[in-house]
C-alpha cells in the first residue's frame, strides 16, 4: 500500500475524530469536563506537526495536520468560552 495513501487514511480518522466532540461542545455549550491542558499541549503539538509537514513539503501532513489544527483550535476556544 502507498504510504502517502497510508498517511492520508490516518490523517482523515484523526481529524474527524474531533468533529463529534466540537459539536457535543457547541451543542451543549459546556466543555467543563474537557482538561485544558491537554487541549493546549495537543494543539501545540498538532502546530508543530502542522510546520514539519510545510517544511517536508508533505501534502498529506499538511493538510491533515492543518484541518486538525482547525477542529482543536476550535475545541480549545470553546473550552475557554464555555469551560
Amino acid at each position: 500500500m502507498n504510504a502517502d495513501l497510508i498517511g492520508v487514511l490516518a490523517g482523515t480518522l484523526s481529524t474527524i475524530a474531533f468533529i463529534p466532540q466540537a459539536w457535543r461542545i457547541w451543542k451543549t455549550r459546556s466543555a467543563r469536563d474537557l482538561s485544558l491542558p491537554m487541549y493546549l499541549i495537543f494543539t501545540a503539538g498538532v502546530a508543530l506537526w502542522f510546520v514539519y509537514g510545510l517544511m517536508l513539503g508533505a501534502v498529506p501532513i499538511v493538510v491533515c495536520n492543518g484541518l486538525t489544527l482547525v477542529l482543536a483550535g476550535t475545541v480549545l476556544a470553546m473550552k475557554l468560552r464555555f469551560g
